[in-house]
């Protein structure tokens, strides 16, 4: 398996891998599905910002993908992202979240980012939680029923990571946005 920079060829199966999740889990507050088309224009915003959006694969398939984007609109928040990282269901436990996570963390540090953002859904967000703890991240707090989905009302877990420490050549503050 290899992390690589995603590619045009991969946004079916990008499609794929986030539609199962979309139907079939509250990892996501979606409620439809995007198409490749969908993927294509979500990738050309996400990487127009200058932030990096990556694919894992393996044998030429996709076994999953991450990326991130603004935590907040507002100028102010320009240093700081919230991740999204989606393995394929067959992929799960193989080691394909972290590789991705570990390659975002070290791309968003490049990129001048200081702060990552992660939204975890406590309900079903066990394996994403140890994810993210296990690289790092820190509770920073909890945001009670703010998602209905599948009849439920869902509470998520905040956590943050400072990524100064992955490139020892972040430019300075000043230069980055």
């Amino acid at each position: 398996m290899k992390v690589r920079p995603t590619e045009p060829a991969d946004f079916e199966a990008i499609a794929d891998i986030y539609g199962h999740w979309v139907k079939s889990s509250v990892a996501t507050f979606e409620l439809e599905p995007p198409d490749a088309a969908e993927v294509s224009r979500r990738f050309a915003t996400v990487t127009g910002l200058g932030l990096p959006y990556l694919s894992a694969v393996s044998d030429d398939t996709v076994l999953g993908y991450a990326y991130c984007g603004p935590w907040k609109s507002r100028p102010g928040y320009r240093h700081t992202v919230e991740d999204s990282v989606y393995v394929s269901a067959d992929a799960v436990g193989q080691g394909v979240g972290s590789a991705l996570l570990d390659e975002l963390m070290v791309a968003c540090a490049q990129a001048g980012i200081r702060r990552m953002i992660a939204m975890v859904v406590d309900s079903d967000g066990q394996g994403s939680l140890a994810l993210h703890r296990g690289r790092g991240f820190t509770d920073a707090g909890r945001l009670n029923s703010v998602g209905y989905k599948h009849g439920m009302w869902l509470d998520t877990i905040l956590l943050q990571r400072d990524l100064s420490d992955l490139s020892a050549c972040m430019p300075a503050m000043e230069s980055v946005g």
